[in-house]
């Protein structure tokens, strides 16, 4: 039985999604796992940079995993880039060109290809900032006091 002080089995693409926040981590950004930027939608990984750059980054564990993903094209509007983020043995050829591309693991991750830049407008890059803090906010106080009955 799993126990509260015991974290869940991480699937394989949330062992993606870690590999992708460590990277970042490298280059001196912050990330939030599995926020919601607007009804609908849920991004696997958003990145904010030191200049205050959002890059989304979906992670994506095996053919199957990809193929039944209808909406990452509403992503692309909630970020300045947006890359796909698989591990080595992923068939890289199904990933749609235009669109960044990281190969990882559980424990790194390596920009392949840039995404192309579509910057954000001012008040949207404002309302997700604010989202990403409240976010990030929420889950360290849920860390920190899991009895609290937070839902996010």
């Amino acid at each position: 039985m799993q126990t509260l002080l015991e974290p869940a089995p991480m699937m394989p693409g949330q062992l993606l999604a870690r590999g992708v926040a460590r990277h970042f981590a490298s280059l001196g950004w912050v990330t939030v796992e599995e926020l919601v930027p607007a009804r609908g939608l849920r991004v696997d990984v958003m990145a904010l940079g030191p200049k205050g750059e959002v890059w989304v980054v979906e992670c994506k564990s095996s053919r199957a995993d990809f193929m039944s993903d209808q909406k990452w094209a509403g992503y692309l509007e909630w970020c300045d880039r947006f890359f796909w983020a698989v591990d080595a043995e992923f068939p890289v050829d199904l990933l749609p060109e235009g669109t960044g591309l990281m190969i990882g693991d559980a424990y790194d991750a390596e920009i392949i290809r840039m995404g192309p830049e579509d910057k954000l407008a001012a008040p949207r890059r404002k309302v997700l900032h604010q989202t990403f803090a409240r976010h990030a906010a929420r889950r360290l106080q849920a860390l920190r006091d899991p009895s609290a009955g937070l839902d996010w």
